[in-house]
């Protein structure tokens, strides 16, 4: 056996392993009375912010990203604080300008990050370096990323030749960050052997469980020199999320490896998440389970419990098998991109829609355009030129680094949200998202914003207890316990049944809607699409913007709505030519597909 090698932990569990089994629901106040705890631990570093939570929390959950941070940071004293940070992209969905690139990465060192796990996409690497030297700049830990995938391009040579690309950079250390869970033991064994042959870097492993296999990678990574691993409290670990914590620190125990972590304190910490997991049951899915079809359909675990639940609420869960078929064509078309936010979000909406229009890009969201017009970086290899003459024409693709042709941001974004911004955090809370970041502030500022509720307990009213016979059951409301007797259960109408309920301190009469479906429109909701002149959406989402005004002219194929579903934006065209006769629908509005939003005569 080699000599000895203290292996350090990352535990994830306040980010990536909510995020991957429910949908990045974790509140907060969840986390905030386990912290002390986790704070004696000794792991090498927490991860807590980036990645799909800054995004939850205000489109969900209602808080404040910062707010969450530097509660962190203050409950957590003696541990390093880490962040998952998309480079260019930061935590949104495009690519920023370097200003703002740098000052989020200031803002977020001030707040309370220690290290930043900063990766692309693509694998990119000219996408990290501003960040990468931002955070150098910031005195904090900078660790360059790889995301591995395979494909016929993604090669041992090739992920050695990006190692040392990074550690060129003045990286502190790299991960290995398989946020699918394609790494095989052996392979595992290959990949971190050649790289700490060929850099002196720390090497850390971020493998995903999903296939099963990710427990065996980490020990063949430990092997083969890996210094540090990823791993999530058991209650919050398995299938789309990490290796088990403390099954990894009692497979190193008495070793050369040891962890030196106390197994009884883990498991402590494991019991009290094992109960908040309990709240969150809603966001749970049937396809966040261990499943080595990953191997085929590469779908990491973030993106397969959001995809999920996303579909669920468009009230086509049943189609899921059809669009993780559909995603290793997309991806395939689009020149194999790693599967990891955004590229994960980019390939998998244009599968949904792929599946659900019933014709392969039909329609073509505008991330999917922007990523074929070189939005992104470089695709790492040759894309489909069918797909992307359909969907940019004969544009030729930018072939530099995307935001060298952006300018400075921070000043315009400080006057477009004025007084909402109170400070700087709040203007690249701005900055992310900006439809959803101006309506967080503004509600916040209105003192009106009210998180999506947690329903522990699905509701059934039986047949029996209409008219006066009483039915008893306990209803858990935000952590709440009521206990209620249903005393008659009104008509029912707009896919709704009043509940007429005797229980103190709650209204009298509370409407329960099935969790997840679709309400059907009341009377006076907008028409249905019949004529060839009529607009609709493909699938469910939030109209973003309204191209056209009454008594203009358009043609046949133009975009005259954008639309935003599963946070990818489309245009939204109209079939004929003709005259704008009637607009039905304006910005922010909710829409669901066969409605009529804009008529065309």
């Amino acid at each position: 056996m080699s000599k000895e090698r203290k292996i350090q932990v990352t535990d994830v569990i306040l980010r990536d392993a909510h995020q991957s089994l429910i949908a990045t629901r974790m509140r907060t106040e969840d986390m905030l009375p386990i912290c002390e705890k986790l704070d004696r631990i000794g792991f090498w570093s927490l991860e807590v912010w980036g990645g799909a939570t800054f995004d939850a929390c205000i489109r969900f959950l209602k808080e404040d990203p910062w707010l969450r941070l530097q509660q962190l940071r203050e409950a957590l004293p003696n541990t390093r604080l880490q962040m998952l940070l998309r480079g260019q992209n930061l935590l949104g969905y495009r690519h920023y300008a370097d200003d703002v690139v740098k000052a989020f990465v200031q803002k977020s060192a001030e707040n309370g990050i220690d290290v930043f796990r900063v990766f692309d996409a693509l694998n990119d690497l000219r996408n990290i370096e501003v960040a990468m030297k931002a955070v150098k700049a910031a005195g904090k830990h900078a660790q360059g990323t790889i995301c591995y995938t395979t494909s016929p391009v993604h090669t041992l040579d090739l992920f050695v030749k990006q190692a040392q690309e990074i550690e060129a950079m003045g990286a502190d250390s790299i991960a290995i960050k398989d946020m699918a869970g394609l790494l095989t033991p052996f392979g595992t064994y290959d990949l971190v052997k050649a790289i700490k042959s060929s850099v002196q870097l720390p090497i850390a492993i971020h493998s995903h469980s999903t296939s099963g296999l990710a427990p065996l990678c980490q020990l063949k990574a430990i092997e083969a020199g890996a210094d540090r691993i990823d791993t999530a409290i058991s209650s919050f670990a398995g299938g789309t999320s990490h290796p088990a914590t403390e099954s990894q620190v009692a497979a190193l125990r008495q070793t050369n490896y040891d962890t030196g972590l106390d197994l009884d304190a883990l498991t402590e910490i494991a019991d009290y998440f094992r109960e908040v997991r309990k709240k969150y049951q809603q966001f749970e899915s049937e396809f966040t389970r261990e499943d080595i079809s990953v191997q085929i359909n590469q779908v990491p675990g973030g993106m397969m419990s959001n995809l999920a639940n996303q579909l669920k609420e468009q009230n086509a869960l049943d189609r899921i098998r059809d669009v993780f078929e559909e995603i290793p064509r997309v991806r395939e078309d689009l020149g194999y991109p790693p599967l990891v936010t955004p590229t994960s979000q980019i390939v998998g909406t244009q599968a949904v829609y792929n599946v659900l229009a019933g014709e392969r890009y039909k329609t073509i969201t505008n991330e999917v355009k922007r990523y074929l017009q070189g939005g992104y970086g470089q695709p790492p290899a040759p894309v489909n030129v069918d797909v992307r003459k359909k969907a940019i024409g004969n544009e030729h693709p930018n072939e530099d680094r995307p935001a060298d042709s952006l300018q400075p941001e921070i000043e315009k974004l400080r006057k477009d949200i004025g007084a909402l911004a109170g400070n700087a955090e709040d203007v690249l809370t701005f900055a992310m998202f900006p439809d959803l970041g101006r309506e967080f502030l503004q509600q916040r500022a209105e003192g009106t914003l009210k998180p999506e509720a947690l329903m522990q307990r699905e509701l059934t009213v039986p047949a029996k207890a209409m008219g006066k016979v009483a039915t008893e059951f306990k209803l858990v409301v935000h952590g709440e316990t009521y206990e209620v007797d249903i005393t008659g259960v009104g008509d029912s109408g707009g896919g709704r049944r009043k509940i007429y309920l005797s229980l103190d301190g709650m209204p009298e009469e509370v409407s329960f809607e099935p969790l997840n479906e679709y309400v059907a429109d009341k009377p006076g909701a907008r028409k249905r699409a019949t004529d060839k002149g009529h607009v609709s959406a493909v699938m469910p989402g939030n109209i973003v913007e309204v191209l056209v005004k009454l008594d203009d002219v358009v043609e046949a194929g133009q975009a005259v709505l954008i639309a935003e579903a599963m946070k990818m934006e489309t245009e939204v065209h109209t079939s004929v030519g003709g005259k704008v006769i009637a607009i039905h629908v304006q910005k922010g509005d909710r829409v669901t597909p066969g409605e009529l939003l804009v008529e065309i005569a």
